[in-house]
């Protein structure tokens, strides 16, 4: 584990990471530009998930490259990027399973999502979150829930529009698991957590 930890923190390879992510970003918001277009403006900020969590871990990065830690960044980009991580591949895997069929993106989604939530816990370490931090982040995540399953703002997965209560219990527990990783790795990182510099 110390390898990939000396890995990680190689400034080099955070700037890789920085551009890779913010790549992804970019592509995750165009990927979102049909159903946006269609979104009422006071719900914008919620509807891109994911592009806005690998957004989040690129001022992770950014910060981590200037030897500093953002903690509410921190907590956003480890909260979202897990959840929605998991969820999109979750929900790639339920569209194969569902319709009998996945193009080629839902398999390189698979690949990023899980990727995405691989380095959500990966870098988990060297995080300094406040309480107040974890508090904030779960806050704007549950609100996100609200605005996705109550107002239904939603990703768009043709053929689950059947499945959407259920979806939405599983993303609400999802999200209260990634919360709970988060507080513990901020009470952990208290006494035993790593350090980028």
């Amino acid at each position: 584990m110390n390898h990939i930890y000396t890995i990680l923190t190689n400034r080099l390879f955070l700037w890789l990471l920085l551009i890779v992510n913010t790549a992804g970003t970019i592509y995750g918001y165009i990927w979102y530009e049909g159903q946006l277009e269609l979104t009422p403006t006071y719900f914008l900020p919620f509807v891109p998930d994911s592009p806005t969590a690998s957004l989040f871990f690129c001022f992770v990065l950014l910060a981590f490259l200037l030897k500093k830690n953002w903690g509410l960044a921190e907590a956003l980009a480890l909260i979202t990027l897990f959840k929605y991580g998991i969820w999109a591949v979750v929900m790639n895997i339920l569209t194969l399973n569902v319709t009998g069929y996945l193009p080629w993106q839902g398999y390189m989604l698979i690949a990023s999502h899980g990727a995405m939530a691989i380095q959500a816990i990966l870098y988990a370490p060297y995080y300094r979150m406040k309480t107040w931090h974890i508090a904030a982040a779960a806050i704007w995540t549950l609100h996100n829930d609200v605005i996705d399953y109550v107002f239904m703002q939603y990703p768009i997965y043709p053929g689950l529009e059947l499945y959407i209560a259920e979806i939405g219990y599983f993303t609400f527990w999802l999200s209260i698991v990634a919360i709970a990783i988060a507080y513990y790795f901020s009470k952990r990182n208290q006494t035993e957590g790593k350090y980028m510099f």
